[in-house]
């Protein structure tokens, strides 16, 4: 009985412990990102594409993170290639930042530019979502983003071209985004 009862202070204890250094404070840094690849073949239509979007957060402050972002993709339609580049800003606040589970609510700006060819695009972004982290350990957190709200603006070429102006709003559960996060002080 004696061995079983310090067994589970020793694991309280530690438990504890690990509570304790694990979360986001002042000053750490972490970083995070996209990465996807694909093809398609229906008969003799192919496609294939990838994308890939590191970022990176800074803690200003005990709650607030403020991060940047740059992307590269590219997708090919049959003989058709397009390339984008995107540019990022965004902050969170998280409301338990130094605990091991924190929900966070994020908003960013993005700019994105595409070309195939000769033809050019421009789009803005702004949006506003959900989110939380779970720390596996000091350093890894898992992240998952359920609910945004986004607007953009596509000038779909330029030249007298009609804009696209999209918005949405969405809370779908179906369609969770994971991701991993790196957290180094």
């Amino acid at each position: 009985m004696k061995k079983i009862f310090l067994t589970a202070i020793a694991v309280l204890g530690f438990t504890f412990a690990n509570a304790q250094t694990t979360g986001f404070t002042k000053g750490d840094t972490f970083i995070s990102g996209a990465f996807n690849i694909g093809s398609e073949k229906t008969g003799d239509a192919k496609s294939s594409g990838f994308e890939i979007e590191p970022s990176v957060g800074y803690f200003v402050s005990e709650n607030i993170a403020l991060g940047g972002k740059l992307g590269f993709g590219s997708v090919k339609v049959g003989d058709n290639k397009a390339n984008s580049f995107t540019a990022g800003a965004f902050g969170r606040y998280y409301f338990t930042p130094a605990s091991q589970f924190s929900v966070y609510g994020q908003a960013g700006l993005d700019f994105t530019n595409s070309k195939s060819g000769d033809f050019k695009t421009n789009e803005y972004g702004v949006n506003v979502g959900l989110g939380l982290s779970y720390f596996l350990s000091n350093h890894f957190a898992i992240e998952a983003t359920w609910a945004g709200l986004g607007y953009s603006v596509n000038n779909n070429g330029g030249h007298g071209a009609d804009k696209t102006n999209s918005f949405g709003i969405g809370t779908d559960l179906r369609n969770v985004s994971f991701g991993v996060v790196y957290k180094f002080k």
